[in-house]
């Protein structure tokens, strides 16, 4: 990481923190150079509290830390962009966000998603069900996705709206699974997406 700038705010750099599940914005903190080294040796993330004057933990007394997934610095190297993945409600007033909203994935959990099976098909852990469909080949992933479409129809037509919606979650699982065996992501459907949309 670059060198970050202390010296703007006497010592301190703010830190955003996002939920990389969601990019929900959890809360914003400040860091000293000390925390800022806490944080990323402990993987939690750890701010200077400049009510208590010490360093503080997220979570040190609740058990709701926020778990380090990565940390970027802005341009001017004075501004932190931390995501992380919460362990329970990031407000001290027991609300998901500092900000009163809700932190719900909708959409973006695709992404999360997408990362998790693109790990899958690099590391190839045993036991794994993702493992077994990339290790059965193209033509087995690409069968799946075909039982999962007709049995999403089927759910459509003649079931209920929760088998709906379990199924059509199954075609979208398999269907990531397929995109990344072929090397494309979730992703490249929006953008397609996004192109043909007209307002």
């Amino acid at each position: 990481m670059a060198n970050l700038d202390y010296s703007k705010l006497n010592g301190l750099i703010p830190a955003v923190i996002q939920d990389v599940r969601t990019k929900n914005v959890l809360m914003v903190g400040f860091m000293n150079e000390e925390a800022y080294n806490k944080t990323v040796e402990t993987g939690k993330v750890t701010f200077f509290s400049r009510t208590k004057n010490r360093l503080w933990t997220k979570g040190e007394e609740s058990g709701n830390f926020l778990n380090v997934v990565s940390i970027q610095e802005d341009c001017d190297n004075d501004t932190l962009l931390i995501k992380a993945i919460p362990a329970g409600p990031t407000c001290h007033k027991g609300t998901d966000t500092c900000f009163g909203t809700e932190n719900n994935a909708g959409v973006y959990f695709f992404e999360y998603l997408q990362d998790f099976i693109d790990r899958r098909h690099k590391e190839m852990p045993e036991g794994s069900y993702t493992t077994s469909l990339f290790q059965k080949g193209i033509n087995r992933m690409a069968q799946k996705v075909g039982e999962e479409a007709v049995e999403t129809v089927i759910e459509a037509t003649n079931g209920t709206d929760d088998r709906l919606i379990y199924e059509a979650s199954d075609l979208i699982y398999h269907l990531i699974v397929l995109l990344t065996s072929k090397g494309h992501r979730i992703e490249e459907l929006a953008e397609e997406l996004r192109k043909r949309h007209k307002e």
